[in-house]
């Protein structure tokens, strides 16, 4: 699985106008996986977002994860985080896994995220989504396990 995890002071989801997932600060998080993903790699990935030390200390060093700060986490599903655009002009999207499957890690990742402790907000799974945020920092990092 893959993630583009940002920190933010706040973000939220819509589809069809209506907001469907809102956080404060914490992570919010594009998630794509693939075909080769499975339910340990949900898991695997979710305690990698909850412990990774993104968020500054008392002394401005990113020494705190999201567990530490008690910040929440927005799930976005994205398979266009597997986009290949090595050849052509438009982006190949055959490394993404199948939807139904893909959709069955994603919520495993957000319950492995809420089992760890997080507050989790989600988008909505295969909808046209408007994602909106507030970048904290920035800090915007890759992360794949």
């Amino acid at each position: 699985m893959r993630a583009l995890l940002q920190r933010v002071a706040e973000a939220r989801v819509r589809v069809g106008g209506r907001m469907v997932g809102e956080i404060g600060p914490g992570l919010c998080c594009l998630v794509g996986a693939t075909h080769s993903d499975s339910a340990e790699s949900a898991r695997k990935l979710a305690g990698k977002l909850w412990n990774l030390r993104i968020f500054a200390d008392d002394n401005g060093q990113m020494n705190r994860s999201v567990a530490d700060t008690s910040g929440e986490v927005l799930v976005v599903s994205q398979f266009t985080l597997y986009g290949d655009t090595r050849k052509g002009r438009r982006p190949s999207f055959v490394a993404a896994a199948a939807p139904d499957e893909a959709a069955k890690l994603i919520d495993e990742l957000a319950a492995e995220l809420r089992r760890l402790g997080a507050t989790v907000a989600t988008g909505s799974f295969g909808a046209h989504m408007e994602v909106e945020l507030t970048n904290d920092g920035p800090v915007t990092l890759m992360v794949e396990v």
